[in-house]
């Protein structure tokens, strides 16, 4: 079988597409307008949901602006407007507001669905390349998406329409999202499943060791057995406490490496020797994130955790972050 090998042209083209699509939404961001917020009033003032529908590749965008909805705090689902003609339009109440998205504005599908669901009393966003198209002078608010060109050599796939339509969708969904004053534990909830969750929801008491699993020494502990106490531990340390139990020094193995580098006799030592005093540490409700970045930013491996007194509650290391899948 012959092989098709790319013509010498390819990325011209390639860059060409990148650059026409790229100047399609460029050209967005001059034309948003009062349009633009009144379209954000209607779904702040909604008391329903959100229904997003479409056609064709439309359709395929309708369905990415829907779920960025959802996940941004507005509540929104995508409705087919030919499986809305039978039946489901049941899924649309008076409540509700329908964006329908349309290049030409005439998609004889939801042109068919618009009277009905105006009857209702839901309000109507349109998102179309034409302003005087049916669907346009039939909207409670009209936003502007047309582009100059598609970035198809044709000029007729859709391809610059549906990026900028796209854009336009995240663009409403961003300017939500900060209405409403949605921040990242609101954004965790609705993502609990992934590494946007674990990243958001997981706290270091959720990951630390604690009870008998915690490594600690006190003061006066004599190096040999506190060697002893960080190899039961395995964590690579161990926390030196005050009779109260408040950390007042860590053992690692760098500060074991760094006694013998001075010739010291570590059995005649006892843990205040050599301990690192004042260690950082962090408290069980931080997230799991932050304690990342602390040991990334100081270079280190360890986190000691202690409660607003002082007092040890847990330890944990990278490998316990890793674990929980934090990193």
């Amino acid at each position: 079988m012959n092989q098709i090998s790319p013509s010498s042209k390819a990325l011209d083209l390639a860059r060409q597409v990148l650059r026409i699509e790229a100047d399609a939404v460029l050209a967005l961001a001059e034309r948003i307008d009062r349009a633009f917020l009144q379209a954000l009033a209607l779904i702040l003032n909604c008391h329903g949901r959100v229904i997003v529908s479409g056609m064709g590749k439309s359709g395929h965008v309708g369905r990415k602006i829907a779920s960025t909805l959802s996940s941004t705090g507005t509540p929104a689902y995508f409705v087919h407007p030919a499986e809305a003609s039978h039946g489901d339009l049941g899924m649309i109440t008076r409540d509700d507001v329908l964006i329908a998205i349309s290049n030409s504005g005439e998609s004889a599908e939801l042109l068919t669905i618009v009277p009905i669901v105006k009857r209702l009393g839901a309000k109507l966003i349109s998102m179309t390349g034409k302003a005087h198209s049916s669907l346009a002078v039939e909207s409670d608010v009209h936003l502007d998406a047309a582009v100059a060109l598609e970035a198809c050599p044709l000029n007729l796939a859709p391809t610059a329409s549906t990026t900028a339509v796209l854009a336009l969708g995240d663009a409403l969904a961003v300017a939500l999202l900060d209405s409403r004053g949605f921040g990242a534990a609101d954004f965790a909830r609705s993502h609990p499943g992934g590494t946007i969750g674990r990243r958001l929801l997981t706290h270091v008491s959720d990951v630390m060791r604690a009870g008998p699993a915690l490594p600690v020494v006190v003061p006066e502990t004599g190096v040999p057995d506190a060697i002893l106490e960080i190899s039961r531990g395995g964590i690579g340390m161990t926390n030196v406490l005050t009779p109260e139990r408040r950390l007042t020094g860590i053992i690692t193995d760098g500060d074991l490496r760094r006694a013998f580098a001075k010739g010291l006799d570590l059995r005649l030592l006892v843990a205040a020797d050599i301990m690192s005093r004042g260690p950082r540490a962090i408290t069980p409700e931080r997230l799991a994130v932050e304690a990342v970045e602390m040991m990334e930013q100081h270079k280190i491996n360890q986190l000691p955790v202690v409660d607003d007194s002082g007092i040890l509650v847990g330890a944990l290391n990278m490998h316990d972050l890793f674990r929980a899948k934090v990193i």
